[in-house]
């Protein structure tokens, strides 16, 4: 897969900067997953996190929420792009398109969405606003507080564990990645 194919296809549907910048950070945090779990598939994983909400600026997915996914698959399909892992990922990280998590991938995808938003509040509630600035134990502390980021999945975070990677690991490992992305975020 070409990764300058994805960011053209990127840019030609998502045009909303913030998701934009979530879907570079969903990439690092992805590729740092595949990594660990599936050396040999980085590049299909960084390109599923990449393009995950391909369709967020293209359905009404606050109203329709079982609408995200299906369409970003559909032009994914279209334009002949991607593979069927990859398509069942896109679709799996959204459960109310139906979509259920079959395996590694789905789940790396399923964690990962959520956890970026989650670091970046973080980073958001320190005085320089840096993502070099966060710690892990800050991000644990955040987690226990329900009112934080309240719109992030907890429970999508910590299926990570499922796969064997214990939540601290898959903080410090997401953290990484999106730091060493920080100028692209806008960090």
């Amino acid at each position: 897969m070409d990764r300058q194919k994805a960011l053209e296809i990127l840019r030609q549907y998502l045009h909303t900067e913030n998701l934009v910048k979530h879907s570079f950070a969903v990439e690092a945090v992805m590729r740092a997953l595949a990594l660990r779990l599936e050396p040999d598939r980085v590049e299909e994983w960084g390109i599923a996190g990449l393009l995950h909400d391909l369709d967020a600026d293209l359905v009404d997915y606050r109203n329709y929420p079982e609408l995200h996914g299906p369409k970003a698959v559909e032009i994914l399909r279209e334009l002949n792009f991607g593979t069927e892992d990859m398509y069942h990922a896109i679709l799996a990280h959204n459960p109310a398109n139906g979509t259920r998590i079959e395996n590694k991938f789905d789940r790396a995808l399923y964690a990962a969405d959520p956890i970026t938003g989650f670091i970046t509040a973080v980073a958001l509630v320190y005085p320089d606003k840096k993502l070099a600035s966060v710690k892990v134990k800050s991000i644990l502390k955040r987690m226990k507080e329900a009112r934080f980021a309240a719109g992030a999945d907890r429970n999508a975070m910590r299926s990570i564990e499922l796969l064997g990677i214990p939540f601290e690991d898959f903080a410090e490992l997401s953290l990484k990645a999106m730091t060493e992305i920080a100028r692209a975020l806008g960090f």
